[in-house]
């Protein structure tokens, strides 16, 4: 079976998630992807590395794994003209090239997008900012905790209302950037297909930042307000908010129709609240939120989760189990849509990653091996542009390549 994008070759000059995270999914997808990196290797190798392997086991870092996976690494220094030759090279030959570099460093290397279409006109470049490439602070350098929820507005709605903002989980923004990366790759490459000319696409983590929190963003702009953030002791409705159980599991309830009120409160064994004045209208129960979610705390509080699971399963209500890891890891339903992938390395042995976050019924979608060691293809890459080994040995002499395969 043969993959989505089996006839793409596509090169990465970029680090740490958004990006290298864009194109691991076109590896996925069958692309063959090459990733450029300096001779000291992508900055995030490493950097969350866990300690959590057996002793004497090496290891290596998870999330460069999942976000690298599948790919030939080449490793050159772009301060030496002699190893800007060699990258211009391979983009010479690729159908995109994806890069979060600043505009500034790009127009250093010669690397534009118009310098490079100059020499591929086919080429799509794909580039990943902060917070766009034009105005004052395009070349500003951000991470998703700055750009996307700090600037893009994102941090500005989450907790409670007179608490501080809350501190977001690494690569959280970066994800949902790299997935709008490939859709804008995959539409130039469309326009390609009809044209035959490239494009140069972009996305910036701000941008997706504020297109994640569209639904409130769209009203602002309306009204100019900033909306209120949702505290769980007073929400819009008592069947939209999170408790407690007496396990110390957390249930989350969504059920915004009023109609299943009747049957939340026969769940709960608190029938007589139906009719409550109260609480018998939509209206009434938003008027005294507070008083009804401490109810259902004692209720939720009094039994385990595994006593009110069977018990909402039978009622039309939305709600879930606000779920640890090790709670989806283990998830039946996890598995049943292959949302995790073994894949073999030679330190640390067998591990799962996260599978692609989509998937095709007659093209194969499959995480293509492990991440590579910085350079392990230098020399079979730089081969394939017509160098030879003596070439190849004399540049990683000079400090220009590094190799840490072996010879092709």
């Amino acid at each position: 079976m043969s993959g989505p994008l089996d006839d793409l070759f596509v090169v990465e000059i970029a680090n740490w998630v958004a990006a290298p995270s864009a194109t691991a999914l076109m590896a996925d997808m069958g692309a063959r992807v090459v990733k450029v990196e300096p001779p000291a290797g992508d900055s995030m190798r490493d950097k969350l590395r866990q300690p959590r392997f057996p002793e004497g086991v090496k290891g290596t870092d998870m999330v460069f794994q999942m976000d690298n996976r599948g790919k030939r690494s080449v490793a050159v220094d772009l301060n030496d003209e002699r190893g800007r030759e060699i990258v211009v090279g391979l983009i010479d030959r690729a159908d995109v090239l994806v890069t979060n570099l600043t505009r500034a460093r790009l127009e250093r290397y010669g690397l534009s997008p118009e310098t490079l279409h100059r020499r591929n006109p086919g080429l799509v470049f794909a580039l990943v900012t902060g917070q766009g490439s034009t105005g004052e602070d395009a070349d500003n350098l951000a991470f998703d905790v700055s750009a996307f929820f700090g600037r893009g507005g994102v941090t500005g709605l989450l907790g409670e209302p007179e608490g501080p903002p809350v501190q977001p989980r690494p690569g959280a923004g970066d994800h949902p950037t790299s997935l709008a990366l490939l859709v804008a790759i995959l539409g130039a490459l469309r326009v390609r297909d009809r044209t035959g000319e490239g494009e140069v696409v972009e996305t910036a983590l701000m941008r997706v930042g504020a297109w994640t929190i569209g639904c409130d963003m769209v009203t602002a702009l309306v009204d100019g307000r900033q909306p209120a953030k949702r505290s769980r002791v007073r929400p819009i409705s008592p069947m939209n908010t999170m408790y407690k159980c007496a396990d110390g599991a957390w249930l989350v309830l969504s059920s915004h129709n009023p109609a299943t009120w009747p049957e939340f409160c026969q769940a709960l064994d608190r029938p007589e609240l139906i009719a409550d004045p109260r609480f018998d209208t939509a209206a009434n129960r938003f008027s005294n939120a507070q008083e009804l979610v401490g109810i259902f705390d004692e209720v939720f509080g009094s039994e385990p989760f595994e006593y009110w699971a069977p018990r909402l399963r039978r009622t039309s209500l939305i709600w879930s189990k606000v779920a640890e890891l090790s709670d989806v890891i283990a998830d039946p339903q996890a598995r049943e849509m292959g949302m995790f992938v073994e894949l073999e390395h030679p330190d640390v042995g067998r591990f799962e990653t996260l599978a692609a976050p989509f998937a095709f019924e007659r093209s194969e979608v499959k995480a293509r091996g492990r991440a590579p060691e910085v350079g392990e293809h230098s020399h079979e890459v730089l081969a394939e542009l017509g160098l030879d080994q003596g070439t190849i040995q004399g540049l990683i002499d000079a400090g220009i390549v590094r190799a840490s395969g072996p010879p092709g």
